[in-house]
């Protein structure tokens, strides 16, 4: 991997020990998802995300499962009423979606990837438990390469450009500055216009200034980059913006929604506070 990308990325992966005993949890994966880091740090950040949402309303987790639950249905309409067959997700870290979604719908590609050491273990965790082959693999990527066996070109070169596909990252944009963060985007965008027909979820915390727990926010987001041992820039201030950043990076149809004003069908308890994760639909 290049300098530039292992330093811009290292930090990423111990927030996916976090994220995977969160889907625990909330019983949306299997036992095998959970590491002991992830339980630890769980268990370390106990009283920090309980004062959270006991004195202001935010619930970490909360959070993470909007936005995860947002995803999901989108995804599930695409396969359902979009004919969707090939789905990619970056980033994948310990998300149990590749699993759920290779039992639910037999037919479908999906393609898990990561940095290499991530995906090294993601593809040991589901051989171990035979939840590996066939139509469900898992690739090494480097979102930053432009070029090499890392690169986007190289992930999307085993796919069929005549059918649609639908890319997904979750829990990555945040951790980039903005500048690094479009090139992906737009490096995507590109890679994207050759398919029959492309969409990309993802999700993203804008710096809603106008939130009545904004500064509680700041501090969390602040918590946030030191135990992740980076930044986590907030990116953009409006659903306006969200649009525009999209469309500069070839994106021509984007939609933006806002999961915690939709708590019901996503089979969650009603939000105590405005949302604070946006999940963007955007298509070339």
């Amino acid at each position: 991997m290049p300098e530039r990308s292992r330093a811009s990325s290292a930090h990423i992966s111990p927030s996916a020990h976090y994220t995977g005993y969160v889907w625990y949890r909330h019983r949306l994966a299997e036992p095998a998802f959970v590491t002991a880091f992830g339980r630890f740090v769980h268990k370390l950040l106990w009283p920090v995300t309980w004062g959270a949402r006991v004195g202001f309303g935010l619930d970490i987790e909360a959070f993470l499962l909007q936005r995860h639950l947002q995803i999901d249905a989108q995804l599930t309409a695409a396969i359902e009423q979009g004919g969707v067959r090939q789905v990619v997700e970056i980033a994948c870290g310990l998300s149990p979606r590749g699993r759920r979604f290779c039992a639910r719908y037999p037919q479908l590609r999906y393609v898990e990837a990561d940095l290499p050491a991530m995906a090294a273990r993601k593809r040991l965790l589901l051989h171990g438990e035979g939840w590996l082959g066939g139509e469900h693999q898992v690739r090494a990527v480097d979102i930053l390469a432009e070029q090499g066996r890392h690169s986007l070109a190289a992930l999307f070169a085993e796919l069929d450009r005549r059918q649609p596909v639908l890319v997904i990252t979750e829990g990555l944009v945040n951790y980039f500055p903005l500048a690094l963060i479009e090139g992906f985007w737009s490096r995507l965008a590109t890679e994207l216009r050759g398919f029959a027909g492309a969409t990309y979820l993802t999700e993203l915390y804008p710096d809603l200034r106008e939130h009545p727990r904004y500064r509680q926010l700041r501090w969390g987001v602040e918590l946030i980059g030191r135990l992740t041992r980076g930044s986590y820039p907030l990116h953009y201030r409006d659903h306006g913006e969200i649009v525009a950043g999209f469309q500069r990076c070839g994106f021509a149809t984007v939609q933006v929604f806002d999961p915690s004003a939709d708590t019901l069908s996503l089979g969650l308890p009603p939000a105590r506070v405005p949302g604070l994760v946006r999940v963007i639909q955007a298509q070339v």
